[in-house]
């Protein structure tokens, strides 16, 4: 499910909650009313007597889940001092388990693994059901970390201290209770807490408004306040950069979505304000100033282009000085999809109509010098890149696959030679791709604007129509679609015969911000013009018809799908819609729907006519026909509300149509939370689906 809906706030509504008598699904939106977990546990005995009473169900569940426990998958690490740290699911941990190995350890096809921290033992041990959300170790030695944990997968989280070394919670160490937000490292006895600090605390959206300074030993209440924010602000942060010869403290004002302030904190405590625009991203690196610009800057007599991606001496730009580097611009085609930093080099990965290219950069006395980096080829694959320590070394991870290859990953030396590449690890491959093949396609949207798709199909397909086809998307936050090799679709779904799309739609980053800003607030319905123009492409190219032509979409893509189903219902034989939002009246006083408003506007405010145009629970007509339906959320998701799928669930039962409902109890916003969800929710989605569209 693609992310972009950010991380959010509390159970409870963040804005005073608009009027409600007219709604008569509002009882729904208690999310552990008595009452209402009855209604939930009803609609899911029935998805799951329609759906799950099959031995072909059965069957499909347990192969994904027995690919999801599977040990032959890529243990993804991360170098935390001497060793890389992986955390792990499987069928004996359910939950997980947080290990580490040495390098030499980790090449090898069975690693050895040292245990540092058993969840499944914690929550039996607590009676609890946590869910990991990370850890910040402390460096140089490492020893201490702040780990994240989650009850059931919500994004409202608790942080501990833990002792690497004794494996043990740290006695009296710093404890933030359940809350958004978090704590980060200053030094050993001092951290900056970010969080639940009482009343008006919280920003509207339900993020921390403040950021605190709080010593070891202290209670947290004795925390002295470094920033407080407004209350209509989205989320309030800081940082402490701890680079060797570049020490330095951030706070970050995240206003709305890109659009943000960032302070360098002096050591009095007092803020100096990085004086770009607020929509420029900007990142620090030991001496370098980096600004991803989303708008066009003038700035020094010049004028630089929305996408660019400028690079100045960070104390320069603190001194006054305007001068800067402009290592990437965009075209009609391009746009950049990461820059990531080591030691001695810089490397951008550029997307080309939704292809990666890589170029490692390096800054000498005449300047900056650029060469492509090999990396192997894919003609439509994603390949990307991430440090291994950008602090220290110019090692770099590389990750190579698109929808038939499994994953590869690779370690290199940014800028060394191509015998550098060094294949550490490769996903096996869950199902046979040697009947498929990848295209790549372009449907023109109702205003004449090309929409980029992918499609995986049997080599062999005859264009007659007749295929079930399986249409994803997601276009929103500026979230890029980009190839990856899914076993659980390759089972569920291309095994059986059926076609697989990916719809690269405006809304989305796959053509930078202009890309993104093209389908804001009242253009919203250029997102769903080019999904639908999409459907109809594959419709004409005989690859599908309506009957055949099913869509999937979570978070900001249930949204999509849900105006699908009730704007498009004649292009579509099935609709799963997964965490959505759809009532868009009440989405901004829905737990973190206020912080979403930068994307689709204030619905208590003049913007609510052209909101109204793509609220899918204030379009639905009883009196239309509309293809079967199937809603999937979780109580736990404390992001989108829940009560957005069930009211609209309630809605179209209510009015006879052809409609299920299946609600996970745990999972939060990702809508599993062990390895065992994961594998029923996928089933259940790609069981329904060939059972509405299959031949």
């Amino acid at each position: 499910m693609a992310a972009g809906l950010a991380v959010t706030a509390a159970s409870s509504f963040a804005r005073e909650p608009a009027p409600l008598s007219d709604d008569p699904y509002a009882w729904l939106e208690e999310v552990e009313g008595k009452s209402q977990l009855q209604w939930v546990e009803a609609q899911n005995a029935k998805a799951e007597a329609e759906i799950a009473a099959t031995p072909e169900f059965k069957q499909l569940e347990g192969r994904i889940r027995a690919m999801l426990d599977s040990d032959a998958r890529i243990p993804g690490v991360e170098k935390i001092g001497d060793y890389y740290y992986n955390f792990w699911k499987d069928k004996h941990q359910e939950r997980g388990i947080w290990r580490r190995t040495t390098l030499d350890e980790y090449r090898k096809p069975q690693p050895q693994w040292e245990t540092i921290l058993d969840l499944d033992a914690l929550n039996r041990a607590e009676g609890e059901n946590w869910v990991w959300q990370g850890a910040n170790c402390l460096r140089p030695d490492y020893s201490r970390c702040l780990v994240a944990l989650s009850r059931g997968g919500a994004d409202a989280n608790v942080t501990r201290e833990f002792d690497i070394t004794t494996r043990q919670w740290v006695q009296d160490g710093f404890f933030r209770p359940e809350a958004k937000g978090a704590l980060s490292w200053i030094d050993r006895d001092t951290v900056y807490a970010y969080t639940d600090f009482g009343p008006g605390s919280m920003t509207s959206s339900g993020y921390p408004r403040m950021v605190k300074q709080w010593k070891r030993g202290t209670p947290l209440s004795a925390a002295t306040t470094v920033y407080a924010g407004q209350p209509q602000d989205l989320y309030i942060a800081a940082y402490h950069d701890d680079t060797p010869g570049f020490e330095r403290d951030f706070v970050s004002r995240t206003l709305a979505f890109y659009n943000g302030e960032l302070y360098l904190r002096g050591k009095d405590g007092g803020l100096t304000r990085i004086d770009v625009p607020n929509s420029v991203s900007k990142g620090v690196a030991r001496e370098w100033l980096t600004l991803e610009l989303r708008e066009p800057w003038q700035v020094g007599g010049k004028t630089y282009s929305a996408g660019s991606f400028l690079v100045t001496k960070f104390d320069d730009f603190m001194a006054g000085k305007r001068d800067f580097d402009v290592l990437f611009e965009p075209t009609d085609s391009t746009s950049l999809a990461a820059a990531t930093w080591t030691r001695n080099h810089l490397i951008l990965n550029v997307m080309d109509d939704v292809k990666n290219k890589l170029s490692v950069l390096t800054h000498g006395k005449n300047g900056w010098t650029s060469k492509p980096m090999p990396v192997g080829s894919l003609e439509f694959g994603t390949t990307s890149v991430g440090a291994v320590e950008a602090d220290e070394s110019d090692a770099v991870w590389l990750t190579v696959t698109d929808y038939l290859t499994p994953t590869t990953l690779l370690m290199a030396e940014a800028g060394g030679a191509p015998e550098s590449l060094e294949a550490l690890k490769t996903m096996p491959a869950f199902f046979d791709p040697s009947k498929h093949a990848v295209e790549q396609h372009f449907a023109t949207s109702r205003d004449g604007t090309q929409v980029p798709y992918f499609i995986v199909r049997a080599k062999d397909i005859k264009f007659d129509g007749s295929h079930p086809t399986l249409l994803y998307g997601y276009g929103g936050f500026e979230v890029s679609l980009t190839p990856g090799y899914s076993g659980g679709v390759g089972m569920g779904w291309l095994e059986k015969g059926g076609v697989y799309a990916v719809a690269n739609i405006r809304g989305g980053g796959e053509y930078g911000p202009r890309w993104h800003q093209a389908a804001l607030k009242q253009n919203r319905h250029k997102a769903y013009e080019d999904f639908a123009a999409v459907a109809q492409d594959l419709i004409a190219r005989g690859i599908t018809s309506p009957k055949h032509l099913g869509i999937q979409g979570g978070s900001n893509g249930g949204l999509l799908t849900g105006n699908m189903l009730v704007q498009y219902p004649e292009l579509f034989g099935a609709v799963v819609v997964q965490v959505p939002l759809l009532d868009m009246k009440r989405y901004s006083h829905l737990l973190a729907g206020a912080s979403w408003m930068a994307e689709y506007g204030d619905p208590d405010t003049a913007d609510w006519e052209f909101i109204r145009t793509f609220s899918p629970y204030h379009l639905f007509d009883p009196a239309k026909t509309y293809p079967p339906t199937l809603f999937m959320t979780s109580t736990r998701d404390d992001r989108v509300h829940p009560g957005h799928a069930r009211k609209m669930m309630a809605k179209m039962a209510e009015a006879g149509k052809d409609v299920r409902y299946y609600e996970n109890i745990e999972g939060g916003h990702g809508g599993a939370a062990n390895n065992a969800q994961q594998a029923h929710m996928n089933a259940l989605a790609y069981t329904f689906l060939w059972q509405q569209l299959g031949r």
